[in-house]
Parts: C-alpha cells; structure tokens; sequence
C-alpha cells in the first residue's frame, strides 16, 4: 500500500526546511517521511535535492525526490554511499533553496510562455538555466524578439501568482484550463490544484502541481533562446535567464 507524505511545497513554495520523521526505509534505499518540503519530479519540473541534518547534526545528502506509487508517496532518494536514518527517527529536510528559487522562476516563464503562445502544449521540461516548451503550432510566424518583448511585459506588470483548489467536476465543466494537448491532470482525488496568474486567475489559470514564485516580477530577466521546428506543426521554445542577447 502506497504511503503518503504531507507535501508542504503546495500550499508555501518558499519553505525550504521542516522537521519530519521517518516512516519507511524502501527496497533500493529511498526515504520516506511524514511531511517534506522536497518537490518529487513531476510535470516537466525536476525533483528538489538538499541533505537531512540529524539530531548530532550529521548530514544525509539528498540527490533526488521521485514518487512512488501516488503522487503523494514522496521518495527521497540519498546519494550514493550516504548513510540510511531509522525508521521513526526525527530529523530536519533542507532544499538547495538557490536551485529551488531558479526552478520556481522557470516554471512561472514556462506558465507565461503558453500564455503568450496559446496553442496546445505537447511537451515540456523545466531546468535551473535552459528550460522548453513544444507548442502544436500551425503559423510559424512568432519570433525570438517579438515572444521575449512579449514574455517581459508579462514579467513587468508584477502580476500576483497563487494557487487555489477546484473540483473534478469544475474542471470537466471547464475543460479550456487544460493547455496540455497529451497530459490529462490526475482526477479522482475530488480536488485539481490550479495555479492562477493575475488577479482571480484573469492572466492565466491552469491545472499544475509545481513550485512557482508569487509574482512574476520574481521571474527576472528572461528570453527566447531559440524556436526550433519538432514537425510539421511542433515547434520548440527555449527559454533562458537574462535578456536576449544581441545578434
């Protein structure tokens, strides 16, 4: 039966530490706790890595957070030689809050991107420096400049981002809040966690389950590295820190 983690990330993305305890120990060495501010990889964004400080203050690097059977079985995945904690053992999860904050400023541009391309998503995966978006586009008209000029006024206008929680049923009456052209968001748990750009949502309003920042002036600088063609009507966005550079 899958165990299930109090995901603390959700409701505040700017915690980097908690106490917690140990619940289990699995078969390939993966920790479990009961409640994490550890992102598991998932939706395009990677999993949050940081250590486990033990009560003499020794530490647990942590390498990678994944999921286990349900999305709210969070597995936390040692490096290589670390020493395993108790079951039932109390300790304190620390993020690399800097890779954190570079992951939750990408994905809010990677939100902002599909508002200025509002074409169906078939891909993404979110990075600390070079993150994409694949759009089924059918005008290959868009530019580097035009996106990127487009992309900062977005970032400028310090719109507010938040999350807020809807039904399965509201989102099957409003099935527009799905962007995603192949990746259903996972229903039957009664609740679909939307994230909302603008106030009530007026920017952008989608169905997501990472880390974001609460403004998009946090996003800081960014631009439109390059438009790469996947297909006939796939077309790939790149989207990196700092302004365009100058050709």
């Amino acid at each position: 039966m899958a165990l299930v983690t109090q995901a603390l990330f959700r409701d505040d993305a700017y915690l980097d530490s908690t106490p917690a305890a140990v619940v289990a120990i699995n078969d390939r060495g993966g920790i479990i706790l009961d409640r994490t501010v550890f992102y598991a990889t998932s939706g395009g964004q990677p999993g949050d890595t940081g250590y486990f400080e033990r009560a003499d203050g020794s530490r647990i690097a942590i390498a990678a957070t994944v999921t286990g059977e349900t999305k709210d079985e969070i597995i936390h995945v040692p490096a290589t030689g670390e020493a395993l904690p108790d079951t039932g053992e109390t300790l304190t999860a620390v993020i690399d809050r800097e890779r954190r904050l570079k992951l939750m400023r990408m994905h809010t541009a990677c939100h902002l991107l599909t508002v200025v391309c509002p074409y169906p998503i078939t891909g993404a995966s979110v990075s600390e420096d070079d993150s994409r978006v694949d759009f089924d586009i059918p005008d290959a008209a868009f530019t580097k400049e035009d996106v990127t000029a487009r992309l900062m006024e977005l970032v400028h206008a310090d719109h507010p981002v938040f999350t807020t929680w809807i039904t399965d049923d509201e989102l099957a009456a409003n099935p527009a809040l799905v962007k995603s052209k192949n990746v259903r968001p996972p229903v039957g748990t009664g609740r679909i966690r939307l994230v909302g750009i603008g106030e009530g949502g007026k920017v952008d309003s989608q169905p997501c389950g990472g880390t974001h920042v609460a403004s998009t002036l946090e996003v800081g600088g960014i631009h439109i590295g390059k438009i790469e063609k996947k297909g006939r009507e796939n077309r790939r966005f790149r989207i990196r820190f700092g302004p365009l550079p100058a050709n």
